[in-house]
């Protein structure tokens, strides 16, 4: 700390680098700035000198009403360390929206699956950008304060860490900026809203810096590929002006970078005994066209005969180096100057496929794809609607019904690891298989079921995540989901050299994209692409490339797709036996609160006694789901009786729930009752209710009076003597107001009795108090209730 002069203004935290770096060049404090440029329609904000005032670099981004704090810090590096540890968080706020966790603790738990897609999204453009031989740990963390739920925040982490990293003494080679595209309605849209997105075909993310793409992530609705192009194009145009908003912060604010030292480069005499001890062997190794475990065995023996055959004195590390540099070039050269891959194949060429359907016994849907040493099984289940996914994140989508689910095991590549929870990739490759085939999925009207699809990477040698998509397709298909069309992907690679010299390659496997320079995932039906998604080690590749990948993609595509149809072209006419059957009917909207009953008290009856699910959607539509056709009518028929209209003449089974002194209640549906009176409860005369019905008894009667009350009376003597509703109607009236039977007229008729017997004397009500004049039609005996 004695080092820093206090005239210079310096804050204490430079101090501790300095004992990391040794002396620092003399910085300035900054005061708060805000640097702002027009962005799609919008103002974006980038402002610093404001909040994390100890952070290296520390950014606030706003875009609309979304506000991130994007911080950058680094840390001395670890001892003996041959990597660059890197590190991205993207922490969401539910304060952010305006929400509370629903956890039970009520306060944010581990990454939502959103936060882990944007920390993805901003590593991979970050990364390349280091220099090499930089191993400092490096951490950012983007904190999202506040969210409008209009505009995606996931593209405002990668400006941010790109401006804060930009800003700080941090070694970065950027800036890099990143944009999404939309296509709505035969336009191209720079960084559409949500609903923008849902109305349009597709959804782009292009990140790069002034020269070149860095990184694409893609999804859309077979979207040819002469628009994913334009739509690159105007995404470089607009990262080009954020760029420069970034070079306008670093230029007032900005702070000297901390040097780096370049690796050390391995002396020529070990570069000499290498290549002595190797022979001329390697290129035999690399391009044996063995598959990958034989080579890498044979490779790993190499190396120890390499390294065992060393002088004394040797360094054993540069050894490796040197060795493992041999190994590229030779890689590298055997491509781009003989056009020979590892396995034999030639640029274009795809390793051969097997598909396969209905694997599994019991399961709904199946599909087995191999390619090469790449094996994936895809199983597909259908479930009722009440399954879909609630989600508790800061975006408007509060639901998904269709979930894709990817699984890397250790034993995929020969390997012996811990198992443990579901690591960052494994959630990537799963969000781009599940994007890649949502496109095609039917609607919720036309297909009323939740869909989960789990894919199983058993073997892998490249691209498994489009291996994913392609046996997804098929376990889709064979469990009866009728797609609008089969999706396959292939994943495409890129050798660079001197003078501008590339190879494009399709279908990459391991090792070409350990040493290769680019893999670029390419995902679509016959008549477009549904998903895209570039990674690259170089420092940008130019629209020509992307273009010839894109049409390379495209032809392995429909090879790929004509192998899926060899085991299956279309969704199967039926489901699975052990598939739920979902039935939809339609009650009006009034009568939802029918169905579901006092705090849901009606259909957890239905649901305890049919055994079918049941929910209940606000448009009044009622999805009904059991894979036992007699549980599925029962449900529907107590609906039905639920939200019927009751009308005259209509007939209905029930139990007696409750007798009275002048007639018994009968269940018409759950929670709602009809009187069958005395005289209606047989075809012959009773005098005590007991003598024709009890409660619990199960019996039919005809409606033949719904009062303007909505009060019903129900008659048992019609159905028993065949009657119709007018000689029903009639005879009810006859006998309600014959002699000792109690009756209901209109104005000017024999005054209502209550009760069974004949009363003399003035009116009474039912408690027998005199001076009781009920009116024409009203108000029933109060034990009525």
């Amino acid at each position: 700390l004695s080092s820093i002069s206090p005239k210079k203004g310096i804050a204490p935290r430079l101090g501790v680098l300095s004992l990391f770096f040794g002396e620092i060049e003399e910085r300035y404090i900054f005061m708060r700035q805000v640097f702002q440029r027009e962005i799609g329609g919008r103002t974006l904000s980038l402002e610093t000198g404001w909040l994390a005032g100890q952070a290296l670099g520390s950014v606030v981004v706003r875009y609309g009403d979304d506000v991130l704090l994007v911080t950058a810090c680094m840390a001395a590096p670890r001892e003996g360390i041959d990597f660059f540890p890197l590190t991205i968080e993207v922490e969401e706020r539910h304060y952010a929206a305006g929400k509370i966790p629903g956890s039970f603790f009520r306060r944010e738990g581990r990454p939502t699956l959103d936060a882990t897609l944007a920390a993805r999204l901003t590593d991979r453009p970050i990364r390349p950008l280091f220099p090499k031989g930089f191993h400092n740990e490096i951490q950012i963390i983007a904190t999202i304060l506040s969210v409008d739920q209009e505009n995606p925040p996931d593209i405002l982490c990668i400006i941010g860490a790109s401006a804060a990293l930009s800003i700080s003494p941090i070694p970065f080679e950027g800036p890099v900026s990143s944009c999404r595209i939309g296509h709505l309605d035969g336009q191209l849209i720079v960084n559409p809203t949500f609903e923008q997105m849902d109305a349009g075909d597709l959804e782009l993310v292009v990140a790069g810096t002034r020269d070149a793409v860095v990184m694409v992530e893609a999804g859309a609705k077979e979207v040819p590929e002469e628009v994913i192009l334009r739509a690159l194009d105007l995404g470089q145009v607009t990262n080009g002006q954020i760029i420069s908003l970034i070079e306008e912060m670093v230029q007032a604010v900005g702070q000297p970078k901390v040097a780096v030292t370049p690796p050390a480069t391995p002396a020529p005499e070990v570069e000499q005994e290498v290549a002595r001890l190797l022979d001329g062997r390697l290129t035999g190794i690399v391009f044996s066209g063995k598959e990958k475990g034989e080579r890498n065995n044979e490779l790993a023996l190499l190396e120890k005969e390499v390294l065992g055959g060393l002088g004394e004195g040797t360094d054993v590390k540069e050894a490796k180096t040197v060795l493992e540099s041999l190994v590229n070039k030779e890689f590298r050269s055997g491509i781009l100057d003989r056009g020979v891959r590892p396995d034999g194949r030639n640029a274009k060429e795809v390793r051969p496929i097997t598909c396969e359907v209905g694997v599994l016994p019991r399961t709904h849907g199946t599909g087995l794809f191999t390619r090469g040493q790449t094996q994936i099984l895809s199983v597909a289940t259908l479930a009722s609607l009440s399954t879909r996914q609630r989600m508790d994140t800061l975006n408007p989508v509060t639901q998904i019904r269709y979930l894709h689910h990817y699984n890397f095991p250790p034993y995929s590549v020969g390997e012996v690891r811990r198992v443990g929870g579901t690591s960052r990739r494994e959630l990537g490759h799963g969000a781009l298989a599940g994007r890649a085939l949502e496109p095609v999925l039917p609607s919720i009207e036309d297909f009323p079921y939740t869909i989960r699809v789990v894919s199983e990477a058993l073997s892998s040698n490249g691209s498994t995540s489009m291996g994913s998509v392609c046996g997804s397709t098929m376990a889709l298909m064979d469990a009866g989901v009728p797609i609008k069309k089969a999706v396959a992907g292939v994943a495409m690679g890129l050798i660079m050299g001197e003078g501008g010299r590339h190879a494009i390659l399709t279908d990459i496997q391991g090792l070409e994209d350990h040493i290769g320079d680019m893999d670029f995932k390419v995902a679509g039906t016959a008549d477009g692409i549904t998903a895209l998604q570039m990674d690259i080690k170089v420092k940008g590749v130019t629209p020509q490339i992307m273009q010839a990948a894109l049409e390379q993609a495209k032809e392995a595509r429909f090879h790929i797709l004509g192998k899926i149809a060899e085991a299956i072209t279309e969704a199967r006419p039926d489901l699975s036996p052990y598939a739920p059957r979902i039935l939809r009917i339609m009650i009006p909207v009034d009568k939802i609160g029918a169905v579901i009953g006092p705090g849901g008290k009606t259909i957890r009856a239905i649901i305890e006694e049919t055994k079918a699910t049941v929910d209940v959607e606000d448009d009044g539509s009622v999805l009904i789901g059991s894979p036992n056709q007699e549980s599925l009518l029962k449900a529907k028929a107590r609906i039905e009786a639920l939200t019927k209209e009751i009308e005259l003449g209509a007939v209905y089974t029930g139990k007696i729930t409750r007798t009275t002194t002048f007639g018994a209640f009968m269940e018409i549906s759950p929670g709602k009752d009809g009187l069958i009176r005395m005289p209606d409860l047989s075809d012959e005369p009773v005098q005590r209710v007991e003598d024709a019905v009890n409660i619990g008894d199960e019996v039919t009667a005809m409606v033949i009076e719904i009062d303007h009350m909505g009060r019903i009376n129900l008659s048992r003597r019609a159905v028993l003597k065949g009657l119709d509703v007018a000689e029903a109607v009639r005879e009810h009236a006859e006998a309600r107001s014959g002699p000792g039977r109690e009756g209901r007229s209109g104005p000017g008729g024999p005054p209502r009795s209550f009760g069974g017997g004949s009363r003399s004397g003035p009116p009474r009500d039912p408690n027998g108090r005199p001076g009781f004049r009920p009116r024409p039609n009203g108000p029933p005996p109060r034990d009525r209730f």
